[in-house]
């Protein structure tokens, strides 16, 4: 028999480990969205590059081509199409803008530095001069940057995103384990759940105005209303997906929770809730989606902080850049809900059974 090299043995032993640890981080790979690094790294660690190069193709290449394509369309295109605000800007246009907002937000922040800056050294001189009296600490009231905006729209559609699945999450549970709950809850979902923002919009902001009537709380208005109407067009997603789990749960596993004389409680947490999770989670998705497509539009016609605003004041403003700044905003928008999608996706992933995992 011809001897095996110990050295030999080694590096395929090495060569194995490298494959399983890829094969690991594939999970997560697909979960960010990008699948294209594990064939890359198969290729690189030797694992028949050729069938890695056509998957890279496939995962990398043909979406980059297929970008390309719409880029070139686009930059061809735009210029043809002739608005009240001037041609339809192409990509160098929007690229141009997003530059601009940028700058903008560096030097909005600067100045607010220098703002607080001088309102210390100027608190810091009437207390060396002992009057204490003069000390005042103002907020800063400068206009809000684009990345303000960005970041006031991601806590609103969050915080309405977390109420709806308060709400939805044990009415689902509910639907789902009793069908006397089912039949009580059935009718609202069909009769509110096609209800657009902007019926809701108006009976929201009124009972706002009338219920939370002060303005010193820890939430301003414009942030209420934007958020309750994200939260009453989101949670019907998660509602239904939540009743559709539960009520799928093996009857077996039923069973075997009344065999063992199981409370309610511990039926839910060690039964219910691990059998429903996956439809749960895409419930939840879907809601995150509805609520951020919700809150655009509400923020548009409410006049609320956010990136719904600075769409409309932009079209209102009316002026050559204003179209640029507006698909600026379409782009991130669309970026956004997918980041935001690529994190319930991630979640569900770690907390649910998956064919990956």
């Amino acid at each position: 028999m011809t001897a095996i090299d110990p050295d030999t043995l080694d590096a395929e032993a090495r060569r194995a480990r490298l494959f399983t640890r890829i094969n690991k981080a594939d999970a997560w790979f697909q979960v960010l969205g990008l699948s294209w690094v594990t064939p890359i790294l198969k290729a690189v660690a030797g694992d028949n590059p050729r069938a890695q190069f056509s998957e890279i193709w496939r995962l990398l290449g043909v979406p980059i081509l297929a970008i390309g394509i719409f880029l070139v369309a686009w930059g061809t295109l735009a210029p043809k199409v002739q608005t009240s605000l001037g041609a339809i800007p192409g990509p160098v246009e929007v690229l141009e803008q997003a530059k601009n907002l940028h700058a903008d937000a560096i030097r909005e922040g600067e100045k607010e530095v220098a703002f607080f800056e001088r309102q210390d050294a100027r608190n810091a001189e009437h207390i060396a001069n002992g009057d204490t009296d003069k000390v005042r600490d103002r907020p800063y009231t400068g206009k809000p940057t684009y990345y303000d905006q960005i970041w006031t729209s991601i806590k609103t559609v969050f915080f309405g995103f977390l109420i709806a699945s308060i709400v939805a999450i044990p009415l689902g549970i509910m639907a789902g384990l009793s069908p006397t709950a089912n039949a009580a809850i059935n009718p609202m979902i069909q009769i509110f759940k096609p209800v657009s923002p902007l019926a809701w919009l108006p009976i929201v902001t009124m009972v706002v105005s009338a219920v939370y009537a002060t303005n010193d709380g820890m939430f301003s208005k414009s942030f209420l209303v934007s958020a309750i109407t994200v939260t009453l067009c989101s949670l019907w997603p998660t509602l239904i997906n939540t009743a559709l789990g539960v009520a799928s749960i093996d009857k077996d596993l039923v069973s075997v929770s009344k065999v063992l004389k199981m409370n309610t409680y511990t039926k839910i947490t060690k039964l219910v809730l691990p059998s429903a999770l996956p439809l749960i989670f895409t419930g939840l998705r879907l809601s995150l989606g509805v609520g951020w497509m919700v809150l655009i539009a509400a923020e548009m016609l409410a006049q609320n902080p956010g990136l719904g605003k600075f769409v409309w004041d932009e079209f209102q403003n009316g002026s050559s850049q204003s179209l640029a700044k507006i698909m600026v905003a379409v782009l991130t928008i669309g970026i956004i809900g997918f980041m935001l999608d690529r994190v319930m996706y991630a979640l569900q992933s770690m907390f649910t059974f998956t064919e990956q995992r």
